[in-house]
């Protein structure tokens, strides 16, 4: 059966920068952060692979990335990710940084799934990011699910297999490094997504000259949501302290060597 599959994925900045968080006028923030390259969340790109490999092996599927940041980036961003794999596209002008509330970012994401046309439940897929390097609260794709109806939410997906009788099986991750095989009957689901099985598309112009024909209307009617963390206090933003202490020790036993380890982490 053809599948609609909705990717919720955003900018992150490129983390091969320097990133300073600073205090702002409206709460903490990055240094320069509107000048700093931007890239599709890791966790993200991973599910939006996903999605484009189910498409192609569902017939008559459509996969929809919807996209929430300050339209200049994702402008820049989608130049490169328009060019991976092919999909419609949805853009919300908002705030993308790391302090904003999930709860309202999960309402803007929702709402913008609702307002697809032609929208059927019983073809709905929404993939999004298990975690993410800017939003990595967790919840993001568990509130959206709630606010959409859907009960049935995987996390820390790997790998998803449409059996013949329609069904899902869906293979994610556990504690102890181990991986849970569940069975659902099949739409509407919500996964999020971890690495998952696919490597990087490499790069096709054109697929991205034909996504570019829709990326470019959309940006024009992105809607403008108010994204922040309201009636939250930050009292102080700064990178964790780098401590290392290295010795150089020979012929340690390994018992020697772990006791040692030990009485270091209890101090």
């Amino acid at each position: 059966m053809p599948y609609q599959i909705v990717v919720c994925g955003s900018l992150v900045p490129d983390p091969l920068q320097t990133l300073e968080p600073v205090q702002g006028p409206a709460g903490p923030a990055l240094k320069n952060e509107m000048m700093l390259p931007a890239w599709l969340d890791p966790w993200a790109g991973h599910a939006l692979y996903e999605a484009a490999h189910l498409a192609r092996q569902q017939p008559g599927s459509q996969v929809t990335l919807v996209s929430l940041g300050p339209k200049a980036k994702l402008q820049q961003v989608m130049m490169t990710v328009a060019q991976k794999v092919p999909f419609a596209w949805v853009a919300l002008d908002g705030a993308a940084g790391g302090f904003t509330d999930p709860a309202e970012t999960a309402a803007a994401l929702a709402e913008a799934i609702s307002a697809l046309p032609g929208l059927n439940p019983a073809q709905l897929l929404v993939f999004g990011g298990w975690e993410s390097a800017t939003r990595g609260a967790g919840v993001t794709l568990q509130t959206v699910a709630e606010r959409l109806g859907i009960p049935d939410v995987f996390l820390g997906v790997d790998e998803l297999k449409v059996l013949p009788d329609g069904a899902l099986e869906v293979l994610e991750r556990i504690e102890a490094g181990r991986h849970l095989i569940s069975r659902c009957a099949g739409p509407p689901a919500v996964l999020g997504w971890a690495t998952g099985n696919l490597p990087e598309p490499k790069n096709n112009p054109q697929i991205g000259m034909a996504n570019m024909r829709g990326v470019l209307p959309a940006l024009q009617k992105a809607r403008p949501v108010q994204i922040g963390a309201a009636g939250v206090t930050f009292a102080s933003v700064t990178l964790p302290k780098q401590l290392r202490q290295t010795r150089t020790v020979k012929d340690a036993s390994p018992d020697q060597i772990a006791a040692e380890l030990i009485a270091w982490f209890k101090s």
